[in-house]
């Protein structure tokens, strides 16, 4: 079996993750607990695997800090587009998110992740 080392972007010699800002609260925050989304076509898109192209901005899992950034217009500024953008797909998954009682983040809370059986 082949492995492939994580890409730097995902974690740091010593096991933590990168600190991002969200654009809704300005707080500073893992990755782990941050939503990266991106602009495509005039759309806010979910970056769920974080590993679309371009520039990405990060959100808190919160409607409240979703809501905050798109008042403020920042999703445009951080991606560096002119326009507004709809985020009406990132609301709603924030807040599906929310409905389901949990983060539901590819990356949990604890450090560990599903290890998959290549088999």
């Amino acid at each position: 079996m082949v492995r492939h080392p994580q890409p730097s972007s995902m974690r740091h010699a010593d096991g933590t993750s990168p600190v991002r800002l969200c654009v809704g609260c300005r707080q500073r925050a893992s990755v782990d607990e941050l939503l990266r989304v991106v602009a495509l076509d005039g759309q806010l898109v979910v970056d769920e695997r974080r590993r679309l192209p371009g520039r990405g901005a990060w959100v808190h899992l919160d409607p409240d800090c979703v809501s905050k950034a798109e008042k403020r217009r920042a999703f445009p500024r951080a991606l560096r587009v002119r326009g507004v953008l709809n985020a009406d797909g990132v609301r709603h998954h924030v807040q599906r998110l929310v409905e389901q009682g949990g983060r539901g983040y590819p990356a949990s809370g604890d450090g560990t992740r599903k290890q998959v059986d290549p088999s």
